[in-house]
Parts: C-alpha cells; structure tokens; sequence
C-alpha cells in the first residue's frame, strides 16, 4: 500500500513527540508545521524571516485551527547563533532541519552569506541537538551534491564535483552528520531533495524556483524565459512527498536506515520544454481563455547541471517511501495556490 501524508501523521497521533522544525516560515518548513500541528504533535520553531515569511506561519494557523496552534512555539531567531539553537532544542526529541540559504546563484553572489547559514548554522544545529540529547535529527540535504557527475540516475553514493558554493555546503552538512553520528551517536538522516514544488513556495523574486516563476509570468501574460535550450531535465518533487520522507525518516524502526542520505524525488525526468507545457495545461484547464506565448530563451545558468533524474529505490527499501504525487498530479494540485499568490502579489 502506498503511504500517504496523512495516513503517516495520522499514527504518530498515539505517538506524540516534541519536535523542531527550524525554516518553519518557509516553504518546506511550513508544511512540515501543519502536518505536525494536524498530527496533534507539540512543535517548536525556528524562523529569522531571511527567506522565510510571517504569511505562511499566519497561512497554516488558519489551516490547523486555534487548538493545534496552541500546541505550537515560535522562535524568531539565527541558526548561526548558539544560543538560539540550544533554546530551540531544549525538550525536543526530533529535529527537522530545513533552514539555509537557497539558490545555487545567490551563493554563486554571497558564498559567505551561503556558508554561514548553510554550514555555521547546520553544525551550530548539531551541536545543539547533540547536547541536548535530541533522539533524531533529519536535515534537507540537495541534490545539488552530485555536482559534475554524469551518471543517471543519480545513486546517493556516487557524486562528483560540487559546481557551486551552495553545492559544496550541503555536500558539507553531510559529512559533519556522518561524524556526529560516529562521534556522538546522534542518529541522523539526510534528504537530498530534487526539485521540490507546491504551495507556499514563494513565487516572487530573483531567485524564485521555476514553476512558481512560471506560473506567475503566464497569468501576467509574459513570456517564460528557459535557460538553454529546453531539453535540461530535472526529477520534480510535490511537496507532499518531502513531507513524507520527512515523517518516514523520523518514525522509522528500521536501525539500518538511520546515518543514511537518501534521494528524494520521483524517480521521473521531465524537460523544461515539457515542463512548460504542463503547467500551461493545468492553468488553460482552470482559466480556459488564457493565452500562454511560447518561452524565450536565454544562456544556460552557471553552476546548473543538465540533467537530473534520482535513483529513488535506497528511500523505497529502507523508509517505505513511496511518492504519491507525481508530475502532473502534483502541478494540479499546486496551480490553485499559486494563482492565488500571483495575483494577490
């Protein structure tokens, strides 16, 4: 049977746990706080609001209702601050680490700004947890970390050269867990996610992921610019199944699977070119008088890889993950809330 989101959360209700879940605020944080919170699950997190927003902590309020909410505390705060992270991880049996600078090009801008919130914080992270006597700690790692490597699928244990400063910090956050599990005995499991879309993702800014991008340039009528020639691939990812693997990696039994890194995707390869015309479909089929253009191109982006496909079957043996979103459906199910962002924007 395949597992679900919900069926997951719904038996950690006569297992309740106290847990942090640190970049609540943003895109992935904020989903893994309302399927704790609807869990009937205690929560405690962490957000500084460096990319994260107040509007989605307000957004899963109204979801989960008062009651859940109660059982929630927020930090305003730094993973680079010791302190904060000891604070945060007092009390706490699992820690979902999800907070760090993002995009490949604004590392390739700020290596600095990337490597303090995506290497200080993640070992500020760890030493907190360790010291606090934290049961698990699961951390986003990339898939950013098979660099240069031309072999597809992507299997966790054959990477090549990092090709950005972001890349090299989450090949780093692997490495520190690897040894804090060796040192300290901190169970740790890392998830290299792949291309991860849904709702709260932000669709505004530079460095906005694609298919929100996308999405809010056809509704404004404009044309979606695709760096290359349209035939790079990449392994999307629903949200709802990092949710998954997120809950599968924290709950599982399974002694083996702790201190392990494992690839989250669908194990599905989809070019932008195809990419656009999903997503045209799905707002046509909502908005049928839309007219979408074809897409422009521009040079391929530096520090990109071409293609990107992920060997799913370590998560499947070892977790039970199961994606129960792929392409299609899962664009269906995030173009209502992305309409909704771009023309509230």
């Amino acid at each position: 049977m395949q597992p679900t989101t919900d069926a997951i959360a719904e038996s950690l209700r006569t297992r309740p746990r106290r847990w942090l879940v640190t970049g609540s605020a943003g895109f992935i944080g904020s989903n893994l706080l309302e399927a704790l919170l609807a869990a009937n699950q205690h929560v405690v997190s962490l957000d500084n609001f460096a990319t994260g927003h107040r509007e989605n902590l307000d957004r899963v309020r109204a979801l989960v209702g008062e009651s859940a909410w109660e059982r929630h505390t927020f930090i305003e705060g730094d993973i680079a601050d010791s302190q904060t992270c000891l604070r945060a991880c007092n009390g706490i049996d699992v820690v979902l680490h999800q907070a760090a600078l993002g995009s490949v090009p604004r590392s390739i801008k700020d290596p600095l700004a990337t490597h303090r919130a995506n290497a200080t914080g993640f070992i500020e992270m760890l030493v907190a947890a360790k010291d606090a006597g934290v049961k698990r700690f699961i951390y986003a790692a990339s898939s950013s970390t098979y660099g240069d490597s031309l072999q597809l699928p992507k299997v966790e244990d054959v990477i090549g050269r990092p090709l950005s400063p972001y890349a090299v910090t989450k090949y780093l956050n692997e490495l520190y867990a690897d040894v804090f599990g060796r040192c300290y005995g901190l169970a740790t499991i890392g998830l290299r996610y792949f291309n991860v879309f849904g709702p709260r993702q932000d669709p505004q800014g530079a460095y906005a992921a694609v298919i929100p991008r996308w999405v809010s340039a056809m509704l404004a009528g404009r044309s979606c610019t695709i760096n290359g020639d349209g035939r790079t691939t990449r392994d999307f990812c629903y949200v709802a199944n990092a949710v998954q693997a997120n809950l599968l990696a924290a709950t599982t039994e399974n002694p083996q699977a702790i201190g392990q890194v494992y690839n989250v995707a669908c194990g599905e390869q989809t070019s932008l070119l195809d990419l656009h015309s999903l997503i045209a479909d799905a707002l046509r089929a909502r908005r049928p008088s839309l007219r979408i253009g074809a897409p422009r191109f521009a040079e391929f982006r530096e520090g990109d890889i071409r293609d990107s496909l992920a060997d799913i079957s370590r998560a499947r043996e070892l977790l039970g993950y199961r994606p129960s979103h792929h392409i299609r459906d899962g664009l269906h199910a995030a173009v209502d809330w992305y309409i909704g962002a771009s023309t509230s924007a």
